[in-house]
């Protein structure tokens, strides 16, 4: 890795200042942002309620891997087409369609009643959401230069830790003066208030009444496209994207892990109850927030004191791949708070490590074709992910313990790390001029 931008990378142009007083393209970023809690709201409510609906329905481990694994199925599944389809319809469009349909799946869950019924919610769940995050980094790279994008990315991403952050706070008030319905109802509505906003406030750039034209300059200051189309058989010949997808497949199935285990393991090893896992949670997904914008403003930190755009990316997902190797010791340890610490530290570094690997697709490739690299390379975290969730639901079902998932996870992001720099040691610009 080198430190200085070099003829091989996409330049960055400083002929453009960012434009003072003018900041539309940060309102896109909050609408981002509110998408991504909603999003990690609605994911996150059956893994809180597991115990509860564990003891009322009699569910096995393995009984609920495979509800978590009817979501990442779905995810899955959708992520086969979700990235063309929102290249089709446009942002405005096909992330209003996501939401609808997660939204709806969400509500879903009120009435069911067995393992089947809930993996049914789970996969309507799951093919509404493949839309989330192809939507949000075309957003992004619709709305911010590249020197911006970086930290754009990891701000809206700090929302899915906002919703993780939020739900244990108000599901169990839910849950306890209403019902656990209606935690999945009321999490469910909130999507409808976004798609509004969303309808009113969002247009692409050029179509912006009232956007500024330094703004609108600034946001196009980088070297144009020369690619409108690109296929998807073309898209998956490219090693840059193999780069992005074998590390998300490596690496997202821990964040599986911590968004639909953690009560399990503060129930497990803390022996807390729904109310009592609140404090804990809300130190976990704190880190998290912390580490999404740390890790997206590291790297762009960087690029401002002239690293060039390889070095300063992997420089900060090597930070945080070091920073996660700690969790190996948690479920080790007797101090629970010990153990609360070194899963935040870990789950901020997973959000760190995901701003940037995000932000991988925009660096290699036109904006027409970003959602579906980010498609692509989803659809392999989320493969990787259906394995985790057969792993842990085994390991747990026999041995009661997480030290060996949690082995796992202290590793995987040094070896994602180092397929990235084997696929890609210069991350050049593919099917499009950078000049």
């Amino acid at each position: 890795m080198t430190t200085r931008a070099n003829s091989s990378e996409p330049a960055e142009n400083s002929a453009v200042a960012p434009p003072h007083g003018s900041s539309r393209r940060w309102l896109v970023c909050g609408l981002l942002f509110f998408a991504a809690t909603v999003n990690y709201m609605d994911r996150q409510v059956v893994g809180l309620l597991k115990p509860m609906l564990q003891l009322q329905f009699g569910w096995t481990e393995i009984g609920y891997s495979n509800i978590v694994l009817a979501f990442q199925l779905a995810y899955g599944v959708g992520l086969l087409f979700i990235g063309k389809l929102i290249d089709w319809l446009g942002t405005r469009k096909g992330f209003s369609l996501a939401v609808f349909v997660w939204s709806a799946a969400a509500m879903a869950h009120a009435v069911a009643g067995s393992v089947f019924q809930f993996a049914a919610a789970r996969f309507g769940l799951g093919l509404g959401e493949a839309g989330s995050f192809p939507a949000s980094i075309k957003a992004v790279a619709e709305w911010f230069p590249k020197r911006e994008r970086a930290l754009a990315t990891g701000l809206f991403n700090s929302g899915s830790n906002a919703g993780a952050l939020v739900t244990p706070l108000i599901v169990p008030w839910l849950t306890y003066r209403f019902g656990w319905r209606m935690a999945f109802i009321a999490t469910g509505g909130l999507g409808a208030i976004w798609i509004v906003a969303w309808l009113v406030l969002y247009q692409s750039p050029e179509k912006t009444k009232g956007l500024s034209p330094a703004e609108l300059a600034y946001i196009q200051s980088d070297p144009p496209d020369t690619v409108t189309k690109v296929p998807l058989h073309e898209l998956i010949r490219q090693q840059q994207a193999w780069a992005v997808g074998l590390g998300k497949f490596l690496t997202d199935p821990f964040w599986y892990v911590y968004l639909f285990w953690m009560p399990d393991f503060l129930s497990r090893n803390l022996k807390l109850d729904l109310q009592g896992m609140a404090l804990p949670l809300f130190v976990i997904y704190s880190g998290a927030s912390v580490g999404s914008v740390g890790g997206g403003w590291l790297s762009s930190a960087l690029l401002k004191r002239g690293w060039s755009v390889n070095a300063s990316r992997k420089t900060a997902m090597l930070v945080c791949a070091l920073a996660v190797t700690p969790i190996m010791l948690a479920a080790h340890t007797a101090n629970a708070w010990f153990a609360v610490g070194l899963v935040a530290l870990a789950a901020g570094a997973h959000q760190g490590w995901s701003a940037n690997i995000f932000t991988l697709a925009s660096d290699m490739f036109p904006r027409s074709a970003v959602a579906s690299v980010i498609a692509f390379a989803t659809l392999l975290g989320t493969i990787g992910g259906m394995f985790i969730a057969k792993v842990v639901g085994y390991t747990l079902q026999r041995t009661g313990s997480y030290v060996p998932v949690f082995v796992m996870a202290g590793l995987a992001y040094l070896v994602a790390l180092a397929c990235v720099q084997a696929l890609v040691p210069r991350l050049t610009p593919v099917l499009q001029s950078s000049s």
